[in-house]
């Protein structure tokens, strides 16, 4: 068995000669829930849009269960094993909730009665109501619910809780979990929601301007990041190296905020060598990581 449900080798494609995925590295193991990040037009959708065959790259591969992602020959067979939920949440305006689930339905042998109840009564959806007069939330919910009924073994969801209130957040994100836990069912999405990432996903990838720029374990990177806030008695050394690991320094007066992204206890004894310098050590959570590596800071010392 692959270990990764999807690879994504130097990935590129362009679109009017603008690069919307410039060398795009990606690997999602199998049996993850995986958080896919990245601001307004970092290649997120284009990403998914070739993993699903809806695109074709540039150049570099894209493979999804070990097959060609852009092959059409090969991946009409990866795809059934695939549940899909589109950014723009788009349906078949002239059908009913209960047109469009029996029309899907047939294409999918393993498809689950029992989820498909369970949904609608959980979702609140109503059968006979068109798909034109539906919200964008529970047009979210229906898309939800036929992704998840035909047991994919990978589910690709692209903002799933768009226009969703809170609770029905949590009973998406408690389900997701469930079924991952229960079927070993991948699960990729991308959210701009961080702390619905945060509270679901072992695994992550931040991309910018069409590139990885962090992945990884979850836990493993936010025990590597913490901050630091350095109180000064004195001025710094000039010309001061810091040791590797430290990705961004900000200094307002005799005060330094200092976020480390690995070797902390290292970047912990620099800071004790300090003359009269007091330290205070914080955990980094999702957000600071992601807002640290897409934001541009011109007041950033390092």
């Amino acid at each position: 068995m692959n270990d990764f449900a999807i690879e994504a080798s130097a990935l590129k494609r362009s679109f009017g000669g603008r690069p919307a995925l410039d060398g795009l590295d990606l690997r999602v193991p199998a049996g993850s829930i995986f958080g896919f990040l990245g601001r307004n037009g970092a290649g997120k959708t284009t990403t998914i849009k070739i993993l699903m065959g809806m695109l074709k790259a540039d150049s570099g591969a894209a493979r999804i269960f070990g097959v060609d992602a852009g092959d059409p020959a090969r991946n009409v067979e990866a795809r059934r094993r695939i549940g899909f939920v589109t950014e723009d949440k788009e349906l078949y305006p002239y059908m009913t909730v209960d047109q469009v689930i029996r029309f899907t339905r047939p294409f999918f042998p393993k498809w689950r009665d029992d989820l498909e109840r369970r949904y609608l009564k959980m979702f609140d959806l109503p059968p006979g109501k068109k798909i034109s007069d539906l919200s964008k939330g529970m047009r979210s919910k229906l898309m939800l619910l036929l992704a998840i009924c035909h047991s994919a073994e990978l589910l690709i969801l692209d903002e799933p809780t768009d226009g969703l209130d809170p609770a029905a957040i949590e009973d998406v994100l408690r389900e997701l979990v469930a079924i991952a836990a229960s079927q070993g069912t991948t699960m990729f999405f991308s959210s701009h929601q961080l702390t619905e990432v945060e509270q679901i996903a072992d695994n992550i990838c931040i991309i910018d301007k069409g590139r990885s720029i962090v992945a990884g374990v979850l836990d493993d990177l936010k025990a590597q990041y913490q901050r630091f806030r350095i109180v000064l008695e004195n001025d710094l050394p000039a010309g001061i190296r810091w040791v590797d690991g430290v990705e961004n320094v900000r200094q307002e007066g005799r005060t330094i905020s200092l976020l480390a992204s690995r070797n902390a206890d290292a970047v912990a004894a620099q800071i004790g060598s300090l003359s009269g310098a007091t330290m205070e050590r914080f955990p980094v959570g999702l957000k600071e990581i992601f807002l640290e590596h897409v934001r541009s800071d011109e007041n950033a010392l390092v």
